[in-house]
């Protein structure tokens, strides 16, 4: 019978909590009164590690073990997703910066830094390609700097866009 990943997992780790509960037992129990109070306190230490970690060894393995029907709700790796969000919060600081509330509120300068790192995120390669169009074409309302609905409609398709890529919900 083959164990799974999980359950070698669990193995390490019981076998170095014991290790470690044991010599930590028998330095205890030197300190305390000598070699047979050692012997003792590392058979205790040792016997309580191994004990709590098998009547523990359920909700390790339930932790360790990737859950079925976890990974089929994603529908999509968490990658994918934390990219288009950067996406979505990079090109928001670009408009941010593109259409400052106040007159002379954003620098030349930071208005170019946030462009070019809302460009690079959305040139991504790990990121879907639905949400790569609507950054791109967030960008290039964004880039007219004409028209601030025209702006404000592409960014609120770029979030539908990362929200659509996300599963049903």
């Amino acid at each position: 019978m083959t164990s799974t990943l999980a359950q070698r997992l669990h193995l390490m780790i019981t076998f170095v909590l014991v290790v470690c509960g044991t010599v930590g037992g028998g330095c205890l129990g030197v300190l305390w009164g000598g070699w047979i109070t050692a012997l003792v306190a590392a058979a205790a230490a040792g016997l309580g590690a191994g004990t709590g970690s098998f009547l523990a060894r359920r909700q390790v393995l339930a932790f360790l073990r990737p859950d079925a029907t976890a990974t089929a709700a994603v529908g999509g790796d968490g990658y994918a997703q934390g990219i288009a969000d950067a996406v979505l919060v990079g090109i928001a600081t670009y408009q941010a910066a593109a259409f400052p509330l106040t007159p002379d509120g954003v620098s030349d300068e930071e208005r170019d830094a946030r462009r070019t790192v809302a460009y690079r995120i959305a040139a991504h390669e790990g990121l879907p390609l639905p949400v790569r169009v609507s950054a791109a074409a967030a960008l290039e309302a964004i880039d007219e700097g004409h028209d601030t609905e025209s702006a404000h409609s592409a960014m609120k398709a770029l979030s539908l866009s990362v929200y659509e890529h996300r599963t049903a919900r």
